[in-house]
């Protein structure tokens, strides 16, 4: 029996391209989840962390009706993956782990992982999960790389039976991590991406920081903290917001 009590508020559902990490430019339907456990400086979402701010618009469904929604208002023959992006996503584990199910597609999550509680629940029906590193220097989080190790670790050790998830090519998850930095990033949070990055072979994002649609810091800085990655680890690739330079969603 469907929970009709089980819902998730939704600021957007719009379909557009991938701007950002190693699927870039891939035709994605973003499905962008209210509320968050965090509070980054950087951050571009229009609500506030761990509650839902009256003045904002959002839109609540069940999982039966965001199923029907998508399926009426999109193609989703035409879409590469379903997004479950935020605020974070992960905070509507409940909701997911009915939703996911019933959707015969590729889900990617954007995630900042930090809430390994709640990933099991949803992690099998997960193709990508594009993984936020967070930096202390930009994000203003203290505590990341704690909560970072625990989150990687879990899917490291995961068992997925794939019979039960219904989904496509379950076997072949994709997991790689996102670094958005700026001028202030130091050399001890460099080694300890670096440290994750072996431990769990992730490939690693570097994404500047972006004010607007401009990047913040210069074209030297970067390629100085690209280097001073790359010197370190190979599997580094140095992409930007590319969405905010074509000026879509």
């Amino acid at each position: 029996m469907n929970n009709t009590n089980n819902k998730a508020k939704i600021k957007e559902i719009f379909s557009s391209i991938q701007g950002e990490g190693l699927y870039i430019g891939t035709k994605q339907l973003f499905i962008r989840f209210c509320a968050c456990n965090l509070n980054c400086d950087y951050c571009d979402t229009p609500f506030l962390p761990q509650h839902i701010n009256e003045r904002d618009t959002f839109f609540e469904f069940t999982p039966d009706e965001l199923y029907n929604y998508i399926h009426k208002k999109f193609n989703i023959n035409s879409i590469n993956y379903i997004s479950l992006t935020g605020g974070e996503p992960l905070i509507w584990n409940e909701f997911l782990a009915e939703f996911l199910p019933k959707v015969h597609t590729k889900f990617y999550l954007e995630t900042n992982a930090t809430i390994t509680e709640n990933l099991e629940k949803v992690l099998p029906y997960i193709d990508v999960i594009a993984a936020d590193i967070k930096l202390p220097s930009c994000s203003g989080i203290q505590n990341s790389f704690e909560l970072h190790n625990k989150f990687f670790n879990v899917i490291k050790h995961s068992k997925i039976d794939c019979a039960i998830t219904r989904q496509y090519d379950c076997d072949g998850k994709k997991v790689f991590a996102k670094i958005i930095f700026d001028h202030r990033i130091t050399d001890k949070e460099i080694e300890s991406c670096i440290y994750l990055a072996k431990m769990y072979d992730l490939e690693l994002i570097l994404q500047p920081r972006m004010i607007g649609n401009e990047l913040s810091i210069t074209n030297k800085t970067i390629m100085d903290v690209f280097d001073k990655f790359s010197s370190k680890y190979k599997k580094i690739r140095l992409i930007p917001q590319v969405h905010k330079f074509l000026d879509v969603e």
